[in-house]
């Protein structure tokens, strides 16, 4: 059997995932196989030698220790795209916010209550909903940076309001390129993204090259009046510099699901409490995806949606399968294979990835002749990990 510690609350529908007969799942749990998380930060003493791979339930895994882990030979899955459809209707309705006077509209009646004679309500509304005049999505221009599963998404929902829309992506797979509506406008860079657009939502990862990537530089580039919305990353964007902007008017509006405190109140900040993925939706999504993925794992050996291990999924045909990770150098698979040589056991089928500095084998082999081949293969110069996958 299977144990799988969870942290967090995890939607019911990816717990069900688990068969009862073969998984124990729960929250205390010694020596589990695998961890399930959402946004519990984990730590490396929270991990026992016991763990073969950690899920979380959502994109990010910046509560996680992935360096770690990948010098352990522990995979590390996320759900990308999982609530790919919740974070696009929030910056949706965010383009909406931002183009009328919805928010100053809404508290301005609110403050109202005092007045109970109908006609005079009226009244007052009639006289002061010039106030809150905003302006049509109709014609615009929209820079989406980051063509991914979700900024794809924006560019057809935006398309569909009748928006022109730009786009920007340097690390665009051929993948992610199928998705991208043909309307879409490509840039060659982000200056002139911003240049030409009347609103910016911001869709890549956060990465070393793009920390900042929206800073005072970039901002000059950017079309006066224009309004930027982030619900990528926090660290994405210099709220430092969005807040100079603002405050010089050059910048109309900043929306984002990212609050700092130098934000919060500013009259062109509109903040939300990183509800992007909030949905029952998404966390039902993210908790089936994650769950199938550790499933697939732990009883074939099988790596879809790793953020350190590359994707490699072998079909089980016959025999006994070795799951084996190690250094991403030269030799290493040509010493494991010469073990099993030596041990005279056939190999029936193989697949050999790499990513980075970890390199990930399946092995199906004949079943005969197990004893001591763990270690014979743990044994080789750079190989981290050795697991049977029965």
């Amino acid at each position: 059997m299977y144990r799988i510690q969870k942290f967090n609350q995890i939607s019911v529908k990816g717990l069900e995932r688990f068969e009862r007969d073969r998984y124990e799942v729960a929250t205390d749990i010694a020596q589990p196989d695998a961890i399930l998380l959402r946004s519990h930060r984990l730590s490396p003493e929270e991990i026992p030698d016991s763990v073969l791979a950690v899920a979380r339930a959502g994109a990010g895994v910046n509560n996680v220790p992935v360096d770690v882990l990948s010098e352990r030979g522990i995979p590390v899955f996320n759900t990308p795209g999982a609530n790919a459809n919740a974070v696009k209707e929030l910056v949706l309705c965010a383009l909406l916010l931002s183009s009328r006077g919805i928010v100053p509209g809404i508290a301005y009646v609110d403050g109202l209550r005092g007045v109970r004679d109908a006609a005079a309500l009226g009244a007052t509304l009639e006289a002061e909903k010039k106030r809150f005049r905003g302006h049509e999505l109709l014609g615009k221009t929209l820079g989406v940076v980051g063509l991914g599963a979700i900024g794809s998404r924006v560019t057809e929902a935006a398309i569909q309001l009748g928006m022109r829309v730009l786009g920007y992506d340097p690390a665009l797979s051929v993948e992610a390129a199928w998705r991208v509506p043909n309307q879409v406008e490509k840039m060659e860079n982000l200056q002139s993204l911003l240049a030409k657009s009347d609103f910016v939502s911001l869709h890549v990862p956060l990465l070393e090259a793009t920390r900042n990537l929206i800073n005072e530089d970039t901002l000059a580039y950017t079309r006066k009046g224009a309004v930027l919305l982030n619900f990528a990353r926090e660290g994405i964007v210099d709220t430092a510099a969005v807040a100079q902007f603002l405050d010089s008017g050059y910048l109309r509006q900043y929306v984002t699901d990212f609050p700092e405190p130098n934000l919060v109140g500013h009259p062109g900040a509109l903040l939300m409490p990183h509800i992007g993925a909030s949905t029952a939706e998404a966390e039902e999504n993210c908790a089936v995806m994650a769950a199938d993925q550790l499933i697939d794992f732990l009883e074939n050996g099988n790596v879809r949606n790793s953020v350190n291990f590359p994707t490699l999924v072998l079909e089980r045909t016959a025999g006994c399968r070795l799951a084996v990770s190690n250094r991403n150098v030269p030799k290493v698979l040509g010493q494991v294979l010469s073990v099993l040589a030596d041990r005279n056991i056939n190999v029936l089928d193989m697949l050999n990835k790499s990513r980075g500095d970890l390199a990930y084998n399946l092995i199906d082999v004949e079943c005969e002749r197990r004893d001591g081949l763990r270690d014979a293969i743990l044994a080789v110069d750079g190989v981290i990990g050795v697991r049977f996958v029965d």
